[in-house]
């Protein structure tokens, strides 16, 4: 783990931006380099203060088209001509109601390669005011915040058998064993488990922005989506 690991995480956005933009400076991402046929998305770990503590706005989407009520960051496809950036506060403005400018993004995590086909990227940013927060009802069906106290927990990534998440999500997860390659679920409240890859973005997140881990122990691109997330 890296040396500046340590029990505490920040509760204000002051110090929030300024421990974010040092540790994302040195962060050496893994981009996905262009394939043929692959596409491009991008995504906002957008951090904002709910009064009480710092947290993560998770969107549940729609449930119509793709996708249909998973949980998510939120974001979308990059199109012709746009910069992962300008893609991903694009899709906040148009999800959620939310205005950002290039200021408010602190720096990126690792592309993570989706089964799906799309390499997903994800900005980490700040936002002072969400009073606009105005979710589309087209694309969002509810708005949740992760706090970050949680997901600094010990107990917030669970890993479970890979075969034990399938389209069924009423089946019980059967628990991986010690040292035994896992499927992750985050684990962030009550009926709020996340699997990848939002799940996966949110553990990085949480692993390299949080808890300051050295970045070989916190790569993503290989961890196991369930099926439902294939699409």
């Amino acid at each position: 783990m890296g040396a500046d690991r340590g029990p505490r995480v920040p509760h204000n956005l002051d110090d929030f931006r300024t421990l974010a933009r040092a540790r994302l400076s040195v962060f050496p991402r893994i981009a996905v380099p262009d394939t043929e046929g692959l596409r491009r998305a991008a995504v906002v770990l957008c951090v904002v203060d709910t009064g009480e503590s710092l947290a993560v706005l998770v969107i549940k989407r729609a449930y119509r088209g793709r996708n249909a009520g998973q949980w998510a960051l939120p974001g979308g496809r990059v199109e012709p001509e746009e910069t992962t950036e300008q893609a991903a506060l694009r899709e906040l403005h148009e999800e959620l109601g939310l205005t950002m400018g290039p200021s408010d993004v602190l720096g990126t995590l690792d592309d993570f390669p989706a089964a799906s086909g799309f390499a997903i990227t994800p900005l980490v940013a700040t936002l002072s005011d969400i009073t606009r927060l105005h979710p589309s009802p087209d694309e969002v069906h509810s708005v949740h915040r992760a706090g970050f106290d949680r997901l600094a927990a010990d107990d917030a990534p669970h890993w479970v058998l890979r075969d034990s998440a399938r389209m069924d999500t009423t089946t019980p997860a059967i628990d991986a064993a010690p040292g035994e390659p896992g499927l992750l679920q985050m684990r962030l409240g009550p009926d709020m488990t996340i699997h990848a890859p939002t799940g996966a973005m949110l553990w990085q997140f949480r692993e390299v922005v949080l808890l300051g881990s050295d970045p070989k122990a916190a790569r993503v691109a290989d961890f196991a989506q369930p099926d439902w997330t294939h699409h």
